[in-house]
């Protein structure tokens, strides 16, 4: 469908008005991505070039299209449906992705007069995205569907129908930096390290990530959120989103319990350390390693899971610093510029707002790595993804199996 023109928007903030990688090397906290004026000239460059838009209805997809259409960039915007409103469980009021986003996305488009598509990606997003989030709760796993979604179903289906559009390029209102030098893409942090979400892009595949373009990535959510209210975007004061898409307000445990894969008898016993049963619990998608909240034991001093043993129904927990790991085994691993072939030095962050620890990632056989922390990681949670910076860059990525305890 083909928007409406529209009122031409205002200029720029001069907030966002335009003002590479470096090879590895020992110390790597040294690699630093693009700044504003190298990714205003990537934009500059593509001036008169068809590039697509994936819109989410929310600001920072709206800005995006919206600077590249003042640069002259000819611009389309897509949105995807990944799911239907759940009549039984209303969304979360902060989930990303609803389907009333669509509608937003559509208005933006409108009142900016660029052409807009919705992709229907419902079928791939249940069997790529929900029934895994599901198996892996039943298995005593904390997915992370975020990162699967990106990785998964996402960019690959937005970058196919971008191709058949005839666009170069696919860009996206993340929070992160890309270069294109010489062959090689290289995947770096936005500069807003508040908001940057190169966490969830790092199983992206080469040559998805080599047609990304992130107009945002060297600038921070207020610059974003000054330029939306400028241009009087109908989505300029949306909050943001937070909560996963689908799983709608009585959260994943509640979620996951209403599915298929969870009906049946998972309950089974609470234990300490030295294997005493302390409690009985309801299921073991109840529970992720780490918890601390709403495990129905009441003791001296506080517990935590420790562990989730989906095959005995057992949940075992105790003290937080009995939660600490020297390192992690991960599999599925990806390599944005490339697999390294010997061990590297990083900064690993085992979950999103995890500010990251020192350690040596060591490459094993087929797609699984070693991590060795530099000091001790509190609630490595298999499922979780584990992502490897250097300084800014991502260097890679893996999905957490098993922590390893000295």
């Amino acid at each position: 469908m083909t928007d409406k023109p529209a009122t031409a928007a205002p200029k720029v903030a001069a907030s966002l008005r335009p003002e590479h990688a470096s090879p590895p090397t020992p110390h790597f906290e040294d690699s630093h991505g693009p700044q504003a004026d190298a990714i205003a000239r990537e934009i500059a460059s593509l001036r008169g070039q068809r590039v697509a838009v994936a819109m989410s209805g929310g600001v920072d997809s709206a800005v995006a299209l919206y600077l590249l259409r003042e640069a002259g960039v000819d611009v389309v915007g897509l949105s995807l449906r990944l799911h239907d409103p759940d009549p039984d469980n209303p969304l979360a009021p902060r989930a990303c992705c609803p389907p009333d986003d669509l509608q937003d996305a559509r208005r933006v488009s409108e009142q900016l007069d660029v052409p807009f598509y919705v992709i229907d990606a419902r079928e791939a997003f249940d069997a790529a995205v929900v029934r895994p989030f599901v198996r892996a709760y039943v298995e005593g796993r904390t997915p992370n569907p975020c990162v699967g979604c990106n990785s998964f179903v996402k960019l690959g289906r937005l970058a196919a129908r971008a191709r058949a559009l005839g666009c170069t390029r696919l860009a996206t209102g993340h929070y992160a930096r890309v270069t294109h030098d010489d062959g090689v893409t290289r995947l770096f942090t936005g500069v807003d390290r508040d908001k940057d979400q190169s966490y969830f892009l790092f199983g992206v595949a080469e040559k998805i990530l080599s047609t990304l373009l992130f107009p945002l990535g060297a600038h921070t959510k207020e610059d974003v959120r000054d330029t939306a209210l400028a241009s009087k975007m109908p989505v300029a004061h949306k909050l943001e989103s937070q909560e996963v898409c689908f799983v709608g307000g009585a959260g994943a445990g509640g979620f996951v319990r209403r599915q298929p894969e969870a009906i049946g008898d998972f309950a089974g016993p609470i234990v300490d350390e030295a294997g005493r049963v302390l409690g009985q619990h309801a299921g073991v998608m109840n529970f992720t390693v780490g918890q601390r909240k709403g495990i129905g034991i009441a003791a001296k001093h506080p517990l935590h899971v420790l562990n989730i043993d989906a095959d005995q129904r057992k949940i075992t927990v105790g003290p937080a610093e009995s939660l600490d790991r020297s390192g992690l085994f991960a599999a599925r691993a990806s390599w944005p510029a490339g697999r390294p072939s010997a061990p590297v030095r990083a900064t690993v962050k085992i979950r999103y707002r995890d500010p990251g620890t020192a350690a040596t990632v060591t490459p094993l056989d087929g797609d699984r790595v070693r991590v060795d922390f530099d000091a001790p990681v509190r609630a490595v949670a298999p499922g979780q993804a584990a992502v490897f910076y250097r300084g800014d860059e991502v260097v890679g990525g893996a999905w957490i199996e098993e922590g390893i305890t000295t």
